[in-house]
């Protein structure tokens, strides 16, 4: 005796409810892969996520919740980093542990600096050159030597940590 298998799923006007035999329903199921079906559902659940995002994005902001530059301005001032240098090395790791963006070029990270309300740094280049001199970092392997990928590395990370405990 074969048991009984159901799928059940409806996304807007599209109802797909099969039920029967385990190879019964997967033979339906083939069948609404073939005629679009199921690519229009998927379409309409993705579509779906995406509004539900926006609508908790949205929903954040109106409750006030922290925005990117506010939280940066957070890091910031609770690290005690005012020289530049330390607030590029701040915004580096807001970026990389925070937000969890791997690669950021200039404009990424003087955005951030404007969402805080911070004057940009200006030459970037010249304050990251000079955080890789001071090994706080450091580019991966088969990045082309490339500041726009560059990362915090342990003495990096300690030097965050001494200045918000000073």
């Amino acid at each position: 005796m074969e048991a009984n298998s159901k799928v059940s799923v409806i996304a807007g006007d599209i109802e797909i409810d099969l039920e029967g035999a385990a190879m019964e329903v997967e033979e339906q199921l083939i069948l609404h892969r073939q005629d679009d079906t199921w690519t229009i559902m998927l379409d309409r659940l993705a579509q779906a996520r995406k509004d539900a995002l926006e609508a908790a994005v949205s929903a954040a902001k109106e409750k006030g919740l922290p925005e990117r530059g506010s939280a940066f301005r957070v890091l910031l001032e609770t690290c005690s980093l005012e020289r530049k240098p330390d607030q590029v090395l701040g915004a580096i790791h807001y970026l990389r542990s925070v937000e969890g963006i791997q690669d950021s070029p200039p404009r990424v990270i003087n955005q951030l600096f404007s969402d805080a309300k911070i004057d940009p740094p200006g030459n970037l280049s010249l304050y990251l050159n000079r955080l890789r001199e001071r090994k706080f970092l450091v580019i991966p392997p088969g990045k082309e030597d490339k500041n726009r990928f560059a990362h915090l590395t342990e003495e990096g990370r300690a030097h965050l940590d001494k200045r918000s405990t000073a």
